[in-house]
């Protein structure tokens, strides 16, 4: 097929024709359509088609979209077991996509009035077959009430066909009682869905009533949560009940509101709520770095492909720029600017290039061409999310980011056959990112790594059958104290981890510093008859590695000090999915059942081997303060920072906490100190911070003073959040 032509590709950009004048109004109807569906169908199609765009690039991919359209037209050969002979029914997924693919390339002008007739025929004969009113749902409930029924609406509104046999089937199976009740399987990324679907259906049959359940029954979506499904007031997102899902039901979230936002702009129900606008910024960009999306928010999606990072940092890079067209002016052009940025800094997995949908390739090219818009470098600073017991911490030319597992997140998620030996990333995986590795988790790394040495974990070496632990997530440690400290630059963060399925336990801390990690872990047991080792790093590398006594260094990569511990190290090439891949390993050998055994070590990303070498040879700049299984405490005289993970009431650096909490005191030097302060467990009425020298007065913040006791009320309320007060001190 060739390639578009310019004016083809501007005409299909702005959906001037979206193929046809009539489509614009159902071909089925024999009434004059009804303005305001009008308006609704063909903002769908300009939603599809992006913004007109004329480059190489754009014209390279709806020439793509027009080939496979046509080679599917051409294939279709309907039979009683099968619209394509190569997708046997059900084919839940395949046989809808290939319509809606044909749709897509109508509505884009890339075919006549023929293509439009086949994926009528073929919406029909789908629902005869495989989709009819009153026919049995059985499987994977998703297919009968999102999946299926969205690509067949989508495919119907695309090109202006359908008619109230399909109609029927989605009403069937999709009742309006499936939005009644905010609860189940209908809540947060679903209920977005299955909202999409119903005013998809009332798109087909111009149904007032049908688009106002499905705008009304959004409203839950916007609400906070303090458990379950949903957006937490820290920025956390869950979805099946236990898993942080940014990079997946969270992605489909976005996308979907994204597009009822624009769909209904101006229409009766126009989206009024702008609570989802506070999320971009402060729910996902934390976890977007260079464009990719990080693991430790995609649930059992992460074994699914390579690259699969960047593939859902571009959806949430496309969910961005679309929910910008219905922000406002200033907001908009911050989001243009941040996914310009992304873009700009992806070199292992450029986004542009792997921008396969013609709408965001238009919408990413527009703001990269636009030279108005700056590409925003990445954030520097930390972001604690204590609900969905993750943390994010970004430096000048690096990146780490923490998974860990508590009462009410799961150390992982298998479900569908999916993610079976993902048992120990919620044991405190400790991911990091040097320049120029954006891929390090993304090339084949979980097909191919050890599932026991996943880096930063502490575990027993039982060996676990594939899939252990309840399913959907459900995989969660009895402890609550999982969280930390965080002034927004700094960070002390914690967990009592317990293993998943054997009898280990461990107290963990990681303080996060201007250029390293200082990891610390204490109280480490186990009983299993097994081996406990705690993984300094498990790169998937075959970078030369140097060791000397008490640090090591992986060349391009960073350095680690490793104080008065055996080092054990590993090269090995190793294999799974069909690839292999060289990666070096490092670890602490705690031994078989040990008692109270501990570890201290640092990461030093981007670190040279002259700087590693020299860092080792030296004073540490961080003092250890303690390292038990009451309390983890270090001192940074340089920074002026104390910083501690108090298990117990206790004191570190002149500062005693009247019960368990997290702590991160900076003192400056005019006198005055920010005392930062956070209740992992979240059952705190009050907490006391006494030092050994006077609190003289609070400068600002949720905190009082009396007698030189500095006072915070109610902790509980904070859910688990940092709150910082400002005091000025007495003299020593």
């Amino acid at each position: 097929m060739p390639l578009p032509s310019r004016r083809s590709v501007l005409r299909a950009g702005a959906v001037a024709a979206a193929g046809a004048a009539g489509a614009l109004a159902p071909a089925r109807a024999a009434y004059t359509p009804d303005d305001t569906f009008v308006l609704l169908r063909r903002r769908w199609r300009e939603v599809t088609a992006g913004p007109a765009h004329d480059s190489d690039g754009y014209r390279a991919r709806l020439a793509a979209l027009g080939r496979a359209a046509a080679r599917h037209r051409a294939a279709m050969a309907p039979g009683p077991a099968w619209l394509w002979p190569d997708e046997a029914f059900p084919s839940f997924t395949a046989t809808p996509r290939r319509l809606r693919i044909m749709a897509q390339a109508y509505a884009l002008g890339l075919g006549d009035e023929g293509l439009a007739r086949a994926v009528a025929d073929g919406v029909e004969h789908y629902r005869r077959h495989v989709y009819p009113a009153g026919g049995r749902a059985t499987g994977n409930w998703w297919h009968w009430q999102i999946g299926v029924p969205r690509s067949l609406l989508e495919a119907s509104v695309l090109t202006g066909t359908g008619g109230a046999a399909l109609a029927e089937a989605v009403d069937h199976y999709v009742p309006e009682r499936r939005l009644a009740r905010y609860e189940g399987n209908s809540t947060a990324a679903n209920r977005v869905d299955l909202c999409v679907v119903t005013l998809l259906r009332a798109m087909l049959g111009d149904d007032h009533g049908k688009a106002a359940v499905a705008v009304s029954a959004l409203s839950p979506v916007f609400e906070t949560v303090s458990e379950g499904d949903g957006f937490y007031r820290d920025g956390s997102f869950i979805q099946h009940t236990f898993v942080p899902y940014q990079g997946a039901y969270g992605v489909t979230l976005l996308s979907g509101l994204a597009t009822l936002y624009a769909v209904l702009r101006g229409s009766p129900w126009d989206l009024a709520d702008r609570r989802i606008f506070d999320t971009v910024e402060g729910t996902y960009a934390p976890f977007v770095r260079d464009g990719a999306c990080m693991d430790l928010v995609r649930g059992r999606g992460v074994g699914r492909r390579s690259f699969g990072d960047h593939e859902r940092g571009r959806e949430i890079a496309a969910a961005v720029l679309l929910l910008g067209e219905s922000a406002p002016a200033g907001v908009r052009e911050r989001w243009r600017a941040m996914v310009k940025g992304w873009a700009a800094r992806g070199a292992s997995r450029p986004m542009l290039e792997h921008a396969a949908e013609p709408a965001f390739h238009a919408r990413l090219a527009a703001v990269i061409d636009d030279g108005a818009v700056p590409a925003a470098a990445e954030p520097v600073g930390h972001r604690l999310l204590p609900m969905s017991a993750r943390a994010v911490h970004r430096r000048p030319g690096w990146c780490a980011a923490l998974s860990m597992a508590s009462h009410r997140i799961g150390h992982y998620e298998h479900g569908n056959g999916e993610n079976l030996r993902g048992w120990h990333t919620g044991s405190g995986m400790l991911y990091w990112w040097a320049e120029g590795h954006g891929d390090q988790y993304s090339d084949a790394f979980w097909p191919t790594v050890d599932p026991y040495r996943l880096p930063g974990v502490t575990v027993s070496t039982l060996r676990l059958p594939d899939g252990a632990g309840a399913g959907w997530g459900d995989t969660r440690t009895p402890w609550r104290w999982v969280g930390g400290a965080t002034d927004g630059v700094h960070a002390a963060v914690g967990q009592h981890l317990s293993g998943l399925e054997s009898t280990m336990e461990a107290f963990k801390s990681w303080f996060f510093l201007d250029d390293a990690v200082l990891c610390l872990g204490a109280g480490i047991t186990g009983a299993d008859g097994a081996a406990v080792e705690t993984i300094v790093d498990n790169r998937r590398t075959s970078a030369p590695l140097t060791e000397g006594e008490g640090w090591a260094h992986l060349d391009g990569h960073g350095g680690y000090l490793v104080p008065g511990q055996e080092l054990r190290t590993l090269r090995e090439r190793r294999g799974g999915g069909g690839a292999r891949r060289a990666y070096v390993t490092l670890w602490l050998d705690h031994g078989v059942d040990p008692r109270s055994a501990s570890y201290r070590y640092t990461l030093l990303p981007g670190a040279s081997r002259q700087e590693t070498r020299a860092r080792a040879a030296a004073p540490d700049p961080v003092r250890v303060l303690a390292n038990t299984s009451r309390l983890q405490a270090v001192h940074v005289p340089a920074l002026g920072l104390t910083a501690a993970c108090f298990w117990n009431a206790g004191t570190a650096g002149g500062v005693r906490a009247s019960a368990p909490c997290a702590v991160l005191v900076r003192e400056r030097p005019d006198g005055t100190a920010a005392v930062t302060v956070a209740d992992p467990r979240c059952d705190l009425d009050e907490l006391t911070l006494t030092w050994a020298r006077p609190v003289l007065e609070v400068l600002g913040g949720d905190a009082v003073v009396s007698g030189g006791v500095l006072t915070f009320e109610r902790p509980a309320r904070w859910e688990g959040a940092s709150v910082t007060a400002t005091v000025r001190l007495g003299d020593r």
